[in-house]
């Protein structure tokens, strides 16, 4: 299987993201690896999708970081490849990364689509994923299951959603991750919120979010895998995000920590809930960011933390999961092609979450 992984820059790649993890998993389980950055893409002249990519030659690392100075020193190849050629192409990178060069941000997404031409499974389908650019995409999904929310541009809106919420609401950016422009408003700060709407409107649009009172024990973020939870010998890949102490963020790159998550009946209905949509959406690996019985986030682009749910999951391999699933996907896609009746039958979306 030749598989090829979409990530902000092949050369800032970390051991730790969930890229290099699943892509160092494809390497050992015998599959070509291939990491490309959104700006080493190129279309010839017979509307052939070009690549600067790279692999690692060796199969066996002992880490992360011996797997990325491989792939890019002596030890790597790094040759222009046929996009066309590969059996899966994984859009893992990041758009809220690339905010300095919006040319960047949709460049995954438009190459992918180009290569769904020849065949090569595109996940997640990037048809959903240009829609789901930024967290409006969250919308879409029952309001019974997220919280009470509010996006606009004008104060005086948001005033007053902060005002029926009793003073307490989320501030945040609709573009963006990582916990950048959050904001918790409190009731004897009513003399800042003018100043925090305007330093996110500056970017934007500004989400107003209620504020749940089970956030202050952070959240729990559930990887789903072709719609359903992503269990290993057991094991859920999860974990659970606790906010460093006076910040309103969970994020692991805001300082959060993380412990192992326990998942209950509330949290796999929420899971089950969602699932409709992400399987007609071709969305194959997704992450739900959980507080209570609500959803705070559902991330279809490039969600991370795989590796501190197997960390904490006693070592349990849910990369190595997840390539097997990309290989039965694309025997399914073998399969259809060489079948008359199927032929044209079963297009990305429908692939993505088989």
């Amino acid at each position: 299987m030749k598989i090829g992984f979409v990530v902000n820059d092949v050369k800032t790649e970390h051991p730790r993201y969930t890229t290099t993890r699943i892509a160092r998993s494809a390497r050992e389980a015998g599959h070509e690896a291939w990491e490309i950055g959104v700006g080493d893409f190129a279309v010839n002249t017979d509307d052939r999708v070009l690549a600067h990519a790279y692999m690692s030659k060796a199969k066996k690392h002992k880490d992360g970081e011996s797997y990325l100075k491989d792939m890019l020193g002596d030890k790597g190849h790094h040759e222009l490849i046929d996009v066309g050629e590969l059996d899966v192409l994984m859009l893992r990178n990041d758009p809220a990364d690339d905010a300095e060069t919006p040319w960047a941000q949709t460049a995954g997404i438009n190459f992918g689509e180009l290569a769904l031409r020849h065949g090569v499974i595109v996940l997640n389908d990037p048809g959903t994923l240009s829609n789901a650019l930024n967290k409006m995409y969250f919308q879409h999904f029952s309001p019974e299951i997220r919280p009470r929310t509010v996006i606009s541009r004008d104060v005086k809106e948001i005033q007053k959603f902060i005002k029926d919420e009793g003073g307490r609401a989320i501030l945040k950016p609709l573009q963006g991750s990582g916990g950048a422009g959050v904001f918790l408003v409190q009731p004897e700060e009513k003399a800042n919120i003018n100043q925090m709407i305007e330093a996110i409107s500056r970017d934007g649009y500004v989400i107003a979010q209620e504020y749940l009172a089970a956030a202050k024990d952070g959240d729990t973020r559930l990887f789903v895998v072709n719609g359903e939870p992503l269990v290993v010998d057991g094991h859920y890949a999860a974990f659970r995000r606790i906010n460093a102490k006076g910040d309103a963020r969970s994020n692991l790159t805001s300082g959060g920590n993380i412990a192992k998550a326990k998942i209950d009946d509330k949290m796999m209905a929420l899971a089950e809930s969602v699932r409709p949509k992400l399987v007609a959406d071709g969305m194959f690996m997704v992450g739900l960011d959980i507080v209570g019985d609500k959803l705070m986030e559902i991330n279809v682009l490039s969600p991370g933390g795989l590796g501190s749910a197997q960390e904490l999951e006693d070592g349990t391999d849910f990369a190595g999961a997840i390539i097997e699933k990309l290989e039965r996907k694309v025997r399914y896609r073998d399969h259809s092609q060489n079948d008359n009746f199927l032929r044209g039958m079963i297009d990305n979306k429908t692939i993505a979450t088989l």
